[in-house]
C-alpha cells in the first residue's frame, strides 16, 4: 500500500478524529465523518489489493480494521464520549464505578417497572410512551455531554453523564427486545 508505506495514513492516525480529518470533540458532523470514512475505505479496502503481494494485502486488512474501529467509536455518542475522556486522561471506570445519584437510580427503577408492566400487559402504547420518554432523556444527556466535553472541558462531570447514558442505552436495548418478542 503506497499510502501506508509513505506514512500519510500513519501520520493521520494519531487519534480517531485526526484519521478522519475532524477536530476532536463531542459535537460531530455525521456527514463529514461518513464522507471521510468512505474516502479512506475506497483507498485501503482489501478488494483493491486482491492481486497485490502478501504484505500489502495484510497492511490493507490491518488498516481496514483500524479505520472500521475508529468509525464505529466516533459514530456512537457513548463510545465517542468515552474515547474523548480517554484522550484527555480520564478513566471513567465505567465498568467498576456504578455510583449514581439517588434521583437517577430512582428514575431508572421507575422506567424498568414501567417496562415490565407494559410487557406483561402487551401494551404497545405504553411501550411507545416509554420509548419517547427515553429518547427525550437520552437527547438531554447527549446535549449535556456536549456542553461538558466541548464547552467546559469538565471531564469528570462528563464521565458521570456517560455512565447515565449507558444506563439509558441498556434500557433502550431491553425495550427493543420487548418489542421484538411482542411482534413474534
Amino acid at each position: 500500500m503506497a499510502e501506508a508505506r509513505d506514512g500519510s495514513l500513519q501520520r493521520n492516525m494519531q487519534n480517531h478524529f485526526e484519521l478522519f480529518g475532524l477536530e476532536p470533540g463531542y459535537a460531530l458532523e455525521a456527514e463529514r465523518l461518513e464522507r471521510a470514512y468512505r474516502e479512506i475505505q475506497a483507498r485501503i479496502h482489501p478488494d483493491r489489493f486482491a492481486h497485490a503481494g502478501d504484505a500489502e494485502r495484510r497492511a490493507s486488512m490491518e488498516w481496514t480494521t483500524r479505520v472500521n474501529e475508529a468509525y464505529r467509536i466516533l459514530r456512537s455518542p457513548v463510545q465517542r464520549a468515552r474515547y474523548l475522556l480517554e484522550l484527555n486522561g480520564v478513566d471513567a471506570a465505567l465498568e467498576t464505578n456504578t455510583a449514581m445519584p439517588a434521583d437517577f437510580l430512582t428514575r431508572q427503577l421507575e422506567l424498568r417497572e414501567a417496562l415490565e408492566e407494559a410487557e406483561a400487559k402487551k401494551d404497545h402504547a405504553a411501550l411507545e410512551r416509554l420509548r419517547d420518554a427515553l429518547r427525550v432523556e437520552r437527547e438531554a444527556l447527549k446535549s449535556a455531554l456536549g456542553e461538558q466535553l466541548d464547552a467546559r472541558r469538565d471531564y469528570p462531570a462528563a464521565a458521570g453523564l456517560v455512565r447515565k447514558l449507558m444506563f439509558l442505552d441498556r434500557l433502550d436495548a431491553e425495550l427493543d427486545a420487548v418489542f421484538e418478542t411482542m411482534d413474534d
